[in-house]
């Protein structure tokens, strides 16, 4: 008995001492608020604030948020479906930061960034990728022994001609030379970038290909070049005469060039590269390993403003025109292009798997090891691995394996519906391929309890769903009891008005009435005389199907300056710059008054007025029938 005292005892003091660091501050309707959540509202409340609220006024305010938010929930609008189905969405989005790690997130985001402030030299040879893991890991192998006849003093050049897959062999004979981040596969740049000058990688597997790497130098990127250019094509399959044909005609745009000819209106007209001669020969930004070699030199060796002397690439002839260069940007105006970089390739899942890796320690998550006994034990008495296994052993099986969170289990039969039942191997394979599954099923269960406890492990998450949850609550409550319920009270409008009369006046007359405007004088005077035809109870309707768009009729309430309408045809004032297809017009019904005449003259004055009427005796009602209870000490502590 003494030692179950002792352990009573024991666990009260931790969850005192658990409580004790985010403690009870106040207590409205029965429910709890922590001092973590009202310091979160304090502290954004006060960056927003261009005079800041002493604490002492910021609590009236909070109570005054909490009583409207416990009388949403007394309403049920918090179990509304309508609602549920809005909190889900704004949910899936404000849980989105907690999934990944921000820290390797930034961590990828500075390599990247790192990674394009220099180029680096390479060689590359490349060999097929295997039909499997097996076959794959004798490629390598293979490119390991050719990684071991340079190291031994070999040629690299000649074993790459021999050897490799590359595409690019035709050209380069395996020397990429100065390559740029951003251009190659993650895992192929970490090791071109990552591996020391005069040395070669380890072999390694892309979904391209096996590849060894070589690195022969370093540099600073020359970052970016604006150039442009006009091109004469050779014709298809051009033998010595008719390149001599383009050499010649390029020479007399060269020609024309220096005597003043107008570089951009010269390419629109003899440049043959469709995609720049209709902007003048001007191209997009580019960096390096972007152009054929001849034009890429001569982009990054001209200064700004300097012409080019007619030059030969593969495809023809080129005079170019540099416009300017730009240097390796800023991080700020790089990350949104590296972010988006990241996301599309294998380093899109490294933040939350991080994230992951952070629950799975945070639970406790451990394999068990007796599930690898069990699997062995009963693949060994049932002979062979097959869909009778899976449907016998695992299928309804509760046997652990894992265990997270203190005690909760994962059981074997999550693992039978992952498996293909119909593989063919054998023991020791079925074992390990069995046994692989465990891992990927826990991550997806522990995720899953890791968003659902979320908002009990993570104050930071907690109050943030807190205040969206509360937001929407005092926004519903707000708009049933006050706004909406204000605007169509029309008889306590009404009776609010006229109680309160002497506070709705105007410093000038206003026009309350009709005009009716027409397209022309000539239309506006017909009009006229043909209104004394018609009653008054049908004016409107008879005169709007009668000339239909040739006049215009509205309803106004306007004062001096308020309308332009008015102020030419009630006020004669000059309207500067009237634009209207109805500039002729005249007052039908109605006229000048000195004052409203009913709450609907200054309807949105007279309503926002009686909101605040009805909010008043509303939070007055609240603080009588809801309890609060307001903790002092910790109140205290309170961060200002």
């Amino acid at each position: 008995m003494k030692s179950k005292l002792i352990l009573c005892a024991l666990a009260g003091t931790a969850l005192v001492a658990l409580a004790a660091k985010d403690p009870v501050l106040m207590r409205i309707n029965g429910k709890d608020v922590k001092l973590s959540e009202f310091e979160y509202l304090y502290k954004k409340n006060n960056q927003q604030q261009v005079q800041q609220e002493t604490l002492d006024q910021y609590v009236d305010r909070f109570i005054t948020y909490k009583l409207k938010v416990a009388d949403a929930e007394a309403h049920k609008i918090d179990t509304l479906e309508s609602f549920q189905k809005e909190f889900d969405g704004y949910k899936a989005d404000l849980v989105k930061p907690f999934l990944t790690d921000g820290t390797v997130q930034e961590r990828l985001v500075n390599e990247a960034y790192e990674r394009m402030k220099y180029n680096v030299d390479v060689d590359h040879i490349m060999l097929p990728l295997g039909k499997d893991k097996a076959e794959n890991n004798e490629i390598l192998a293979r490119l390991d022994s050719i990684r071991n006849c340079v190291l031994n003093g070999e040629d690299f050049y000649e074993l790459a001609q021999k050897f490799s897959i590359d595409p690019s062999m035709r050209n380069n004979k395996g020397h990429y030379g100065f390559i740029p981040s951003g251009v190659f596969p993650y895992v192929w740049e970490y090791e071109a970038f990552n591996t020391p000058i005069g040395q070669m990688c380890k072999p390694f597997r892309t979904d391209f290909g096996n590849h060894l790497i070589r690195v022969n130098g370093r540099r600073d990127d020359p970052g970016k070049v604006e150039v442009e250019h006009i091109l004469r094509l050779y014709p298809r399959g051009a033998n010595d005469s008719a390149k001599a044909v383009v050499k010649e005609k390029i020479d007399s745009i060269y020609t024309a060039l220096m005597n003043g000819a107008d570089f951009e209106e010269l390419a629109k007209v003899e440049s043959q590269d469709p995609g720049s001669a209709k902007n003048g020969g001007k191209l997009p930004l580019f960096g390096i390993n972007r152009m054929v070699k001849p034009f890429e030199e001569m982009a990054f060796k001209l200064n700004d403003g300097e012409l080019s002397a007619p030059f030969e690439t593969n495809y023809g002839w080129h005079i170019m025109k540099k416009l300017s260069h730009k240097g390796v940007p800023t991080l700020e105006e790089a990350r949104k292009g590296i972010e988006t970089m990241i996301s599309r390739d294998e380093r899109a899942n490294a933040p939350r798997e991080a994230k992951l890796k952070e629950a799975m320690a945070f639970y406790n998550y451990k394999e068990n090891p007796k599930f690898a006994e069990l699997i062995q034990s009963e693949l060994t008495k049932h002979g062979q691995y097959d869909s009778a296994f899976v449907a016998d052993v695992l299928k309804n099986s509760n046997f652990p394996i894992c265990e997270y969170a203190n005690g909760k289990t994962i059981p074997a039969s999550e693992i039978a519906k992952k498996i293909n039942p119909k593989a063919k191997m054998n023991n020791d394979a079925a074992k390990a391929y069995i046994l692989s599954e465990v891992e990927p099923i826990a991550k997806n269960v522990i995720m899953k309890y890791y968003v659902d406890n979320l908002i009990n492990d993570n104050v930071e998450y907690r109050n943030l769903i807190n205040e969206y949850r509360d937001g929407m609550l005092l926004f519903e409550i707000s708009n049933q009891r006050v706004w909406e319920g204000a605007s169509k009270d029309t008889v306590g409008l009404r009776n609010y008005f006229e109680a309160n009369r002497k506070n709705y006046n105007w410093e000038q007359p206003h026009f309350k009435g009709i005009i009716l405007s027409a397209k022309n004088d000539s239309i506006l005077q017909v009009v006229k005389a043909d209104i004394p035809n018609y009653g008054v109870d049908t004016l409107t309707n008879t005169l709007h199907k009668k000339y239909a768009r040739d006049i215009k009729m509205e309803r106004m309430l306007f004062g001096p300056g308020e309308n332009d309408v008015v102020d030419r045809i009630v006020f004669n004032k000059p309207v500067e710059k009237e634009e209207t297809a109805y500039p002729v017009g005249f007052i039908l019904q109605g006229g000048l008054i000195n004052a409203p005449e009913d709450y609907t003259d200054v309807k949105g004055q007279v309503t926002s007025d009686y909101q605040d009427v009805i909010e008043k005796k509303w939070i007055e009602e609240l603080r009588k029938k809801y309890p609060v209870q307001v903790f002092k000490k910790v109140l205290k502590m309170v961060k200002k």
